[in-house]
């Protein structure tokens, strides 16, 4: 059958630097409770709990610098700062190697989440869906191809540094 009886909208586009081509979000995977601070935060201890993987609509996707209004039916919309890994070829159970080749670049991101809806869901053991896919919850700057940044992995952020909280989420766009 060919026949739609609706079109399917574009995938969303993110800037890359130093190109006027963009790059297109099909999927968002993001960790969760990787990160020990944040973990803590939340009420747990990442050492005795595994990271676990959620996902966004690429609809969920807002450019760095548009404004968006806060979301309707909650009173606690947070924010984390994220390492955002811009995936450029399919990629599944590779090694460390096979899939640090795979990476098209990094930016940087903003994981928005009505927080009180996600904690709600927690608590009653029903996914976080209300609370982290939501429209233009995935803020994201433009990409910067792998080959300009340095090697990824041995940098510190000094604890005098003015970001408040930095999480290592994750989307892995493909």
């Amino acid at each position: 059958m060919s026949d739609r009886l609706f079109d399917i909208p574009a995938p969303p586009g993110v800037p890359v630097a130093g190109e006027t081509r963009a790059y297109l979000v099909h999927r968002i995977f993001c960790v969760g409770r990787n990160y020990a601070a944040h973990a803590a935060e939340m009420g747990v201890e990442a050492d005795r709990e595994a990271p676990f993987y959620f996902t966004k609509s690429p609809s969920a996707i807002l450019l760095s610098g548009a404004t968006a209004p806060y979301p309707p039916g909650t009173k606690n919309f947070h924010y984390e700062m994220e390492l955002v890994v811009a995936i450029g070829q399919p990629v599944f159970r590779a090694s460390l190697e096979e899939a640090a080749r795979t990476v098209f670049g990094y930016a940087c991101g903003l994981d928005m989440t009505r927080r009180d809806l996600q904690l709600a869901a927690r608590e009653k053991q029903r996914p976080w869906d209300l609370g982290k896919d939501v429209e233009q919850s995935a803020v994201i700057a433009a990409i910067t191809p792998a080959a300009q940044v340095p090697e990824i992995g041995p940098q510190r952020i000094p604890k005098s540094s003015r970001i408040s909280r930095v999480s290592t989420t994750s989307y892995l766009a493909i």
